[in-house]
């Protein structure tokens, strides 16, 4: 029975409940093979912690990259999150390149949220990371990197619907055959959050909600990106992984809500049991 394969590119932080660390265990649970190659090595994540340490791996990416040449691997989607570097940026495009004609190139631009880019990013940085969405398959930007990527002003939400759809539009434009914006709060449901997706091939739009939880945790996006890859490289539909992928996020969420004793990120393991669930959902 064929088993789909999925490469992560993104970092490791050894404690804290992002990136690689909610990659690999969310994605093996859905039953796909995950490789990795990780891109940096931090202590623990950057967010509430000081004096964490940092080794860049950005001279073994290539190393990689060519080993796995000589042996003949290939892959069904490929799924870059955090990058830390101009460098690592053209890496990844030369790993599209070399790995990605039969993959599904799935790109998370990861570079800020609340109308700010994170600590080390520039405008420059996030017009590099256009180019590269122009080269993926899927992009799930949040509303702070669609902006800095296509060179608009941020404002906060509640948003028009209508508002993000040409986003959406403008985000394909670059390259890219879907975009999904996550983060979604429209001004007639502020209640509500959620995801629109636009595929635009099919000029198709999908959308899903779930409540609107007034709480912040670091790692969601990571655990969100994870589980919509994971559902699409295993077939399943745009809409379903999007729906997949939101209602985990959410369950993750609720899981962690009043624990004080872990507020560097959601408790994601209680959950993977109930992935399961999610994936015998039919459109």
């Amino acid at each position: 029975m064929y088993q789909p394969r999925i490469v992560s590119i993104q970092d490791i932080s050894c404690f804290g409940k992002c990136s690689l660390t909610v990659a690999l265990p969310i994605i093996s649970a859905m039953g796909v093979e995950t490789a990795i190659i990780p891109t940096a090595i931090l202590s623990t994540h950057t967010a509430g912690f000081t004096g964490y340490t940092w080794r860049d791996l950005t001279e073994d990416i290539p190393k990689i990259a060519a080993h796995w040449k000589t042996v003949g691997l290939r892959f069904d989607a490929i799924y870059t999150g955090y990058l830390g570097s101009f460098e690592q940026l053209g890496m990844v495009k030369d790993f599209f390149s070399d790995f990605g004609k039969d993959a599904l190139k799935f790109v998370d631009p990861v570079m800020g949220d609340n109308g700010k880019l994170y600590p080390g990013f520039t405008p420059e940085f996030a017009r590099e990371m256009a180019n590269v969405c122009a080269a993926a398959d899927v992009i799930v930007p949040n509303m702070t990197e669609a902006c800095a990527m296509l060179g608009l002003p941020y404002r906060p939400g509640p948003y028009q619907e209508e508002e993000i759809r040409e986003i959406l539009r403008r985000l394909t434009g670059l390259g890219c055959r879907t975009a999904a914006m996550t983060g979604v709060i429209l001004a007639d449901a502020p209640d509500r959050q959620g995801v629109i997706a636009y595929d635009s091939k099919e000029d198709s739009f999908c959308s899903y909600y779930r409540e609107n939880l007034d709480v912040k945790f670091h790692g969601t996006g990571d655990i969100y990106a994870s589980a919509m890859c994971g559902s699409l490289a295993l077939g399943r539909s745009l809409a379903l992984s999007v729906r997949t992928a939101v209602d985990f996020t959410v369950e993750c969420i609720e899981k962690s809500m009043g624990d004080d004793e872990h507020p560097y990120g959601v408790r994601f393991e209680e959950c993977i049991p109930y992935l399961t669930r999610y994936l015998e959902k039919k459109d």
